[in-house]
Parts: structure tokens; C-alpha cells; sequence
């Protein structure tokens, strides 16, 4: 039964099933406290070999396939932040869109009522028009967004302890913010067209226009419409979020190399951080629906970033430049929320082959489930109870018989003294 309980809870970290040195430390020494600590101390001379041979590995071309595992990943998650609040983006370009301030003009009174009547007159679909080229040019804009701002928080951050000054980490996400309006900026007005054309249709006889057709007719050049109100929403927006993001999962979560977030918690730290990016964006936001939507017949074109800022004041008023702010809100905090817990998630799930997380042995820490963090390493925990079950069976277990006048003091090179220092005892 001893040897049943043993092997049953002291292997669990050895796919092979066999025991190690390291095993019988876990039960037989009470100050073991890590099994990946011990392990580093018990290589010695092997494991500063190995680390100097990883680091001369680490050359150009493993910072190429680096970045290319960070970009697969954000554009994953990407994607499935981008999908699941879609229907709220294209509400809010609606909102953004709507022009006139008569109530008999009015296509919708707020964000709720204009839901309610995509579903009713398009159908629940309705609410995803556009959807697909959202799929394929978020997954590059995002992929570089969380790249960039990796690199050059990595760029920054002191080796050892990976803490980083504020200003860099604004830099990181701003640099993070500047890069994507080379994917933000065509995707942005191709959606933005496809999410309207929906309402055009039921008050014109105008036919529906795919994608393709709108890239066609613009043009390199009409791709980039709007570019610079582009990149004044984009590089604040980053510059805030990031930060903010980070300082939340330390600061307020507690994160640090011994205590995991659970997925919850990176959710929630990415939804707040979203709120105050997103709407104190929303002027910029405003301003470049404006100017990447096709104009209807009779209404308002603008010449450019500034005539546009000061039409929409004079005719508008200031309030006009939050319209969809709080939809804004709704989407862009979920959305990044569900974007870099993915990305986080799918870093430990696939990690890069001689990367940390890679490295890292499998039960290192007690895994985190919703709210409730990582607080342990789940061996030590695992062969704490083995050892209290094995000595309810028997007090004496793994203690060897000792002559008369001597006692047990441990292994040595385990916790415990030398053969000299035990005789003496």
C-alpha cells in the first residue's frame, strides 16, 4: 500500500511513470518546498552549461521565429475577441454615423433601438454584415499590435526582474498603436462600408456591394482614407491600454512568477483597462467614421481630418464627438479583454520550443480556475497530503532503523547534515 500511495502521487510530474531522486526528496525531506527549485540547484555545473547554450542559441534566427509564434498567436486571438463583439462595433458605427439632430430625421434614438431595428429589418445576421473581412484583417492587426508591444516592452524591461519605467511602457504601447494603422486603416473602411449599407438599402434602391468591390473601387490610395484620425485614435488608445492592463494584473491581481492569473481575472483586467482607452478615444473614433463612410445624397462631405473635427462641432456640437462612446466602451473592453486572455491562454497552451514557458515544468504551479489565482506548486502540494496519508499508515515510514544512541537527520545534499555531522550527533 506504501508503495502504491508513493508511486501514485510522487510521479505525477513524470510522463514515464518512473521515480527520480527528486521524488523521494518531496516525501522524505520536510524543507523541500519546489520541486523546479530543487531541481536547478541539484544540476549544479550541467544546468549553468545548458543556460549558456540556450542563450547562444537565441540568435537572429530564434527572434524570427519568436516573433513569428507571437504573431500566429495574437492572430488567433485576435480573431475571437474581434468575433465576439462584432454585433456592438456595428452598432456603434451606426450611432457614429447618424448625422442629423431632427427627431423626424432620426433613424435611432440610442444604441439599444439601434439593435432593435438591425435585427427587425435585417434579421439577427444583420447584426454581423461585414463580419468576415473584420476576421481576416483583424488577425494581422492585432497579431502586430501585441507583437510590437511585446518586443519593445522586452526591449526595456531589466533582465532579471522584468520590471519596466512607466514612460517606456507608454512608448511600447504607442509604438504597438502606431504599426497597426498599416492594417487598421483599409479594414476599418471596408467594414465601416459594409456595416451602413445595410440601412442605405432599405431607403434607396442601392444593391449591396461585397468587399472585393469596395477594395476595387477605392484603390491603394482610398484604402488609406482617414489614415491620420486613424492614428490619432490608435496610438493613444495603446498607450493608455497597455499600461493600464499590465498595472492591473500586478498591481491590483497580484501576478508575479509564483502566482498565475486565472482566466477570469485576465478578463476583467482587460475590460477595465479598455474603458477609459476607448472612450476617451471616441472623439478621434467620430471623426474617422465620418470620413471613411460613403456620403449619401444631400449630406455632409468633409475635406479633411481638421474641417471635419470643425463641422461636425458647429453643426453637432461637442457632445456629437462622443456619439457611440458608450458602445464603444462595450466593445473595445470585452473585445481586448477576450483578445489577450486568449493570447495569454494559447502562450501557455503552445508555447515556443526552448522559450519560458516552454521551459517551464508541467505542474509547476497549482492551476488557476476563474477567480481563484495560483497560490502553490501543485507537487508540493500533491506530496504534502502522499506524506500525511502514508504516515496515518505508519509514523515510521521512510525512516530507516538507526543503532542505539543515533537518530535520523536526512540525506545529505537534501536538507539534511553530513555523514560525519550525523555520527557526531
Amino acid at each position: 500500500m506504501e508503495a502504491d500511495i508513493l508511486f501514485h502521487f510522487a510521479g505525477l510530474d513524470a510522463p514515464s511513470g518512473r521515480l527520480a531522486v527528486s521524488d523521494f526528496a518531496k516525501v522524505l525531506d520536510a524543507s523541500w518546498h519546489n520541486a523546479y527549485d530543487f531541481g536547478v540547484k541539484a544540476a549544479g555545473i550541467a544546468s549553468d552549461t545548458a543556460a549558456k547554450m540556450s542563450s547562444k542559441g537565441q540568435g537572429l534566427l530564434y527572434g524570427v521565429l519568436e516573433s513569428a509564434h507571437h504573431f500566429a498567436l495574437g492572430s488567433l486571438a485576435g480573431a475571437f475577441g474581434a468575433f465576439m463583439v462584432y454585433p456592438i462595433d456595428l452598432v456603434k458605427t451606426r450611432m457614429q454615423n447618424q448625422r442629423s439632430q431632427r427627431v423626424g430625421e432620426m433613424l435611432y434614438k440610442n444604441s439599444l433601438d439601434c439593435a432593435r431595428k438591425v435585427v427587425k429589418n435585417e434579421g439577427f445576421l444583420g447584426l454581423y454584415s461585414g463580419v468576415l473581412p473584420q476576421l481576416v484583417g483583424v488577425a494581422p492587426e492585432k497579431a502586430i499590435k501585441l507583437t510590437v508591444n511585446d518586443l519593445v516592452r522586452g526591449r526595456y524591461s531589466d533582465p532579471k526582474t522584468g520590471a519596466i519605467w512607466l514612460p517606456h511602457e507608454i512608448l511600447a504601447g504607442g509604438s504597438a498603436g502606431a504599426c497597426q494603422v498599416v492594417f487598421t486603416n483599409p479594414l476599418e473602411i471596408v467594414k465601416i462600408r459594409l456595416q451602413v449599407q445595410g440601412e442605405i438599402a432599405k431607403t434607396t434602391d442601392t444593391p449591396r456591394r461585397s468587399a472585393m468591390w469596395i477594395v476595387r473601387n477605392l484603390g491603394l490610395v482610398g484604402l488609406y482614407k482617414g489614415a491620420n484620425a486613424c492614428l490619432l485614435r490608435d496610438v493613444p488608445f495603446s498607450a493608455i491600454y497597455f499600461p493600464t492592463y499590465n498595472h492591473l494584473k500586478r498591481d491590483y491581481f497580484g501576478e508575479s512568477p509564483n502566482k498565475k492569473l486565472g482566466i477570469v481575472q485576465l478578463l476583467t483586467a482587460g475590460a477595465i483597462a479598455g474603458m477609459p482607452a476607448a472612450y476617451l478615444t471616441t472623439p478621434c473614433d467620430v471623426v474617422k467614421t465620418r470620413l471613411q463612410v460613403e456620403a449619401r445624397k444631400g449630406e455632409q462631405t468633409y475635406k479633411g481630418l481638421v474641417d471635419c473635427a470643425k463641422t461636425v462641432y458647429r453643426q453637432e456640437g461637442f457632445r456629437a464627438f462622443f456619439k457611440g462612446g458608450p458602445a464603444r466602451i462595450l466593445r473595445s473592453s470585452p473585445q481586448f479583454g477576450f483578445t489577450l486572455a486568449g493570447y495569454e491562454v494559447l502562450q501557455n497552451l503552445l508555447p515556443l520550443p526552448g522559450s519560458e514557458h516552454a521551459n517551464d515544468p508541467r505542474g509547476h504551479a497549482e492551476p488557476a480556475v476563474g477567480l481563484a489565482e495560483a497560490r502553490a506548486p501543485l507537487p508540493f502540494i500533491r506530496s504534502r497530503n502522499a506524506l500525511k496519508v502514508i504516515l496515518d499508515l505508519d509514523e515510521s515510514f521512510g525512516k530507516p532503523k538507526m543503532p542505539k544512541g543515533q537518530s535520523w537527520v536526512g540525506i545529505p545534499g537534501f536538507g539534511g547534515r553530513s555523514g560525519g555531522a550525523a555520527v557526531a550527533a
